[in-house]
């Protein structure tokens, strides 16, 4: 009893000092974790509609015919965000062409760096700096076939007890010669956070 005692007497006295201070540690977690900090769209979330919608575009008997013997050229398009959220659709996009990129059965064109490929040929074609037998000439790209384009929404309902959001994201891939829709689908997500009452 009296180690206890004069233990907690010590650390009153090295607190007093200021010796005794919280300190925050840094941990790696796993990135594919359940993440349950809040019922707004997470990292969870992104993981889910990106890997379900990527499998039900590569499982598509239609999109198994148009990959048969070719590798169609897509472009995919920001991911719409129609939710009262802020949230990095970017992020979901990127994800998305990944995944597809990685299937081997689509080439993609990057229609956030036409600005900067742009740049890049003029800086070829008038620059003075680069030998005009290797410049690369404008005119030479080519074009997306398919888009692949989406939609993020959101249902949120609350009360002083219970909070609920529901998610829908919808995909679509368009055949730009035509403009049909080829290839459509969607998920959804529910979440709910509640008090919880606690007896003694």
């Amino acid at each position: 009893m009296n180690k206890i005692v004069l233990a907690t007497s010590l650390c009153i006295a090295i607190a007093a000092l200021g010796g005794c201070t919280n300190k925050s540690v840094v941990r790696y977690g796993d990135a594919t974790a359940v993440e349950t900090t809040d019922i707004n769209f997470g990292s969870t979330d992104l993981q889910k509609v990106a890997s379900q919608m990527t499998d039900s575009l590569l499982l598509s008997p239609v999109v198994g015919t148009l990959t048969a013997n070719t590798r169609p050229i897509i472009f995919v398009e920001s991911i719409k965000n129609k939710t009262s959220e802020h949230i990095d659709t970017e992020s979901i996009t990127d994800s998305i062409s990944t995944k597809l990129l990685r299937s081997g059965k689509f080439r993609f064109v990057d229609m956030g760096r036409v600005a900067a490929v742009r740049e890049q040929l003029e800086f070829q074609q008038s620059s003075g700096m680069v030998d005009t037998s290797k410049a690369i000439a404008f005119g030479q790209q080519v074009g997306a076939q398919y888009m692949l384009y989406g939609n993020l929404a959101s249902i949120v309902k609350s009360n002083k007890d219970k909070s609920d959001v529901y998610y829908k994201f919808t995909m679509r891939l368009m055949d730009l010669k035509s403009g049909l829709v080829e290839w459509a689908d969607e998920t959804e997500i529910r979440k709910t956070k509640e008090k919880e009452f606690v007896s003694w």
